[in-house]
């Protein structure tokens, strides 16, 4: 299955379910998985649909055929942001939304990198929960050399990651750098050997699938929350607590008592 897309010469944004599971794939044959408008706009309506559908237990983002993704498509910049008005568009209209999608996905999500992870292939890695890399993956936002910063909404993910002494490195020296280095630098979860990112990645999502979703989901929540200063309301403890009477709880408590595996559903 793959989102809507009618002319593959311009790529597309794949998606595939295994169970509970849901595999999307950055396919731009050719071009490295750059990222066009159109594979943007795909990437947040896939995103969308994910989302709103509590049958998904886990989202593993990866690209097609060895590399990640090599950024956007600048061929299509004289086009799409030809002037501030156009580069405005682009980047809070097109990008910023689609990366929005990613960061506010309820379900964990895990990107799965090999090859070329540059620009805004690592903008949006960057807002995935989990990044499990090869060590010959290449990393980088070498957009100093197209003589424009990175736009407020992109850097927000790279900052969260890799603090501000690492971020304006990356873009001030716009070197592309090797897995080693952006393990240490924060943007990675871990590194593989090279064949090994496969078995890396579903050993990750069979450690997700054992955990109840909606501790997941929380998880997720509060975490973003918690790193705003202000104190959290009575509602947001409420909603912490939401937990507490739920059957997934119960089952999980049980069934370490018993020294059973649990089976969570989710309710």
């Amino acid at each position: 299955m793959n989102a809507a897309a009618t002319n593959q010469t311009a790529g597309r944004v794949l998606l595939r379910r295994d169970g509970a599971v849901a595999h999307i794939t950055l396919s731009h044959p050719g071009r490295l998985n750059a990222i066009t408008v159109a594979m943007w706009t795909q990437l947040r309506e896939v995103f969308d649909a994910l989302s709103a559908d509590d049958s998904v237990r886990c989202v593993v983002v990866a690209g097609e055929g060895g590399n990640f993704a090599a950024g956007a498509d600048i061929r299509e910049f004289p086009r799409v942001r030809p002037d501030q008005a156009g580069v405005q568009r682009y980047h809070r209209d097109v990008l910023a939304p689609a990366l929005h999608a990613v960061a506010m996905c309820p379900h964990p999500v895990v990107a799965a990198i090999e090859g070329v992870c540059v620009g805004g292939g690592l903008e949006i890695a960057c807002q995935c929960d989990l990044r499990i890399a090869t060590d010959s993956s290449r990393f980088g936002v070498p957009i100093n050399r197209l003589g424009f910063p990175m736009a407020p909404d992109e850097m927000r993910g790279l900052l969260a990651l890799a603090g501000r002494a690492a971020t304006l490195a990356i873009l001030l020296e716009g070197r592309v750098f090797g897995a080693a280095e952006a393990l240490r630098l924060g943007l990675l979860t871990r590194t593989v050997p090279d064949g090994a990112l496969e078995a890396a990645a579903q050993e990750c999502i069979a450690g997700i699938l054992t955990g109840a979703p909606r501790a997941a989901r929380i998880n997720k929540r509060l975490s973003r929350r918690l790193l705003d200063p202000a104190p959290l309301t009575e509602a947001e403890y409420q909603d912490y607590f939401s937990y507490a009477d739920s059957r997934d709880h119960a089952e999980g408590v049980r069934a370490f008592l018993a020294g059973q595996s649990p089976t969570f559903t989710g309710d």
